[in-house]
């Protein structure tokens, strides 16, 4: 069977392979727990960790020269909480510490052919894949700390959204390149 002019001639076997929907079990599909995930640098938990207790630093030294300034008196009330406040601090800075010392480690990335994988969360665990067709850019963010460590964040915008689909961070910056050019290359070949 052909179809079309002689410029567009297709054959019964072409035609069937840009044509097929076969029948796929569950057991016929990849497992996505079998992807092979990289783990994003340890340089990451570092600087999350030594944030949470530079800013838990730097509100209790807030706090203390509230409390022990001499321009002006604090109402009762508040110098008897200022105790209470310095305790609370500490808390939730070690809170925030400890979860980026158990969080950190189970970021990771996956990148094949067709997609992008990233997984993620201590309690809440997310597997997120984003198809490289799908792919509207790709950017690379660095903060002040990210820089000082030689890290970057990797966003992936999809197309038709305002904001990236996902982030992977706390990446080396040479391996950030890679992927994004990787990505750039191939997302408009991955549609051939």
């Amino acid at each position: 069977m052909t179809m079309g002019t002689d410029n567009e001639t297709f054959s019964n076997a072409q035609l069937n392979a840009v044509t097929t929907n076969e029948h796929k079990t569950a057991s016929d599909i990849p497992q996505l727990n079998q992807l092979n995930l990289e783990a994003i640098s340890p340089r990451y938990r570092v600087i999350n960790i030594s944030l949470a207790f530079g800013i838990a630093f730097v509100l209790i030294m807030v706090a203390s020269a509230l409390r022990y300034q001499s321009f002006f008196m604090l109402p009762e009330p508040l110098a008897i909480a200022y105790p209470y406040i310095i305790i609370g601090i500490c808390v939730l800075g070690c809170l925030w510490a400890t979860y980026h010392f158990f969080a950190d480690p189970l970021i990771k990335y996956a990148l094949r052919e067709q997609d992008l994988s990233l997984q993620s969360g201590l309690i809440f665990r997310s597997l997120s894949c984003q198809p490289i067709l799908r792919v509207q850019h790709v950017e690379l963010k660095r903060g002040p700390l990210a820089r000082l460590a030689g890290l970057a964040s990797l966003q992936v915008f999809s197309a038709g959204g305002a904001t990236h689909t996902f982030e992977i961070p706390g990446i080396e910056v040479e391996v950030a390149e890679r992927l994004r050019q990787f990505i750039l290359d191939h997302k408009d070949v991955s549609a051939k």
